[in-house]
């Protein structure tokens, strides 16, 4: 199958794009990460991402818009429902580009980290893929996970502390220096 891969990352691509490969599908990545913040995490991804196509021979469409504000607005008030948010519009556009390019089937790399709601990525993709008229290609590929550090030093490509929202970076850093902060 020819299939557009969402890429949130350069590292999490390394394991799926070797998985895709291996089982004969044509991959093709597709950038599109509204919800990373702040500005230079946006850059540093995209560049790892690149690095990573470019050492492996994988054409990367890129949808370079930093959408900051169109994410804080899908989100705002809704904070803690910000996940299934955020993957809907990454999965939805993903889809529409799949479409326009007549790909066979569309999937992501957060599939990847057992860190993100799988199931509920692997809903939102299908019921996109109805609405818009290309399957998702579901495959679980967190058994890579561990797996997807080694092959990411192997590329020399940077890896992120955070998911990459700032809801998810203050989660990361702002309440570990709060608790810091009540200890003294």
């Amino acid at each position: 199958m020819k299939i557009l891969l969402h890429i949130c990352c350069g590292p999490c691509a390394v394991y799926p794009v070797e998985v895709l490969r291996a089982a004969g599908h044509e991959v093709t990545g597709f950038w599109f990460n509204p919800n990373v913040h702040p500005y230079q995490e946006y850059v540093r991804r995209l560049e790892a991402a690149r690095s990573y196509v470019d050492q492996v021979g994988l054409h990367l469409i890129v949808h370079d818009e930093y959408g900051l504000k169109e994410f804080v607005r899908a989100v705002a008030f809704r904070e803690a429902q910000r996940c299934p948010v955020c993957y809907e519009m990454r999965l939805r556009r993903t889809a529409a580009v799949a479409k326009s390019g007549h790909f066979d089937a569309f999937t992501t790399t957060l599939l990847v980290s057992p860190h993100q709601q799988h199931e509920t990525i692997r809903s939102i993709g299908e019921q996109v893929a109805g609405e818009v008229g290309v399957p998702l290609h579901y495959e679980d590929f967190r058994p890579g996970f561990k797996q997807h550090y080694a092959l990411s030093e192997k590329y020399g490509l940077y890896r992120q502390q955070y998911c990459g929202c700032i809801y998810s970076e203050h989660e990361r850093f702002g309440m570990k220096a709060t608790r810091g902060a009540t200890k003294q």
